[in-house]
């Protein structure tokens, strides 16, 4: 997964990028529609759903905050050839872990979409710190 001889990176580097921050991007965007305007963002949830969102506890609220902004942050910062990248998907991961265990105590995710969400992230944080051990994240 090396550049080659003229610097120029794998295709498989720019695919794993630009898909992460496409997922990571509606991510941040359901996020801000959460925040600007819950009444559309929650027109199909669950009656469950609407009262863990109004009554999240704050731990809750810091750690999906901190998962969404660490992955989108994460995101841009691989795009950009960043070695940021790892610690900020890595605290992505912490908060989407926080975020998920209130949601699981609560009943309102299902476990294979946080499983998946958890996941992607770990894959990032891993792919970008091979990425940073050979030089394609500086």
């Amino acid at each position: 997964m090396a550049a080659d001889n003229s610097g120029k990176l794998p295709t498989s580097f720019w695919v794993i990028a630009v898909l992460g921050l496409m997922w990571n991007s509606f991510g941040a965007y359901l996020y801000m529609t959460a925040r600007l305007d819950p009444q559309t963002a929650l027109d199909g949830a669950s009656p469950a759903m609407r009262d863990y969102f109004v009554n999240q506890p704050i731990w809750a609220n810091i750690g999906y905050g901190l998962g969404i902004w660490g992955s989108f942050f994460g995101s841009v910062a691989m795009v950009l050839r960043k070695k940021l990248a790892v610690p900020l998907f890595l605290a992505s991961l912490i908060g989407a872990i926080v975020s998920h265990i209130a949601q699981a105590m609560a009943g309102v995710i299902p476990i294979g979409l946080a499983m998946t969400i958890m996941a992607i992230i770990a894959f990032l944080w891993w792919y970008c710190r091979r990425c940073v051990e050979q030089g394609l994240l500086r």
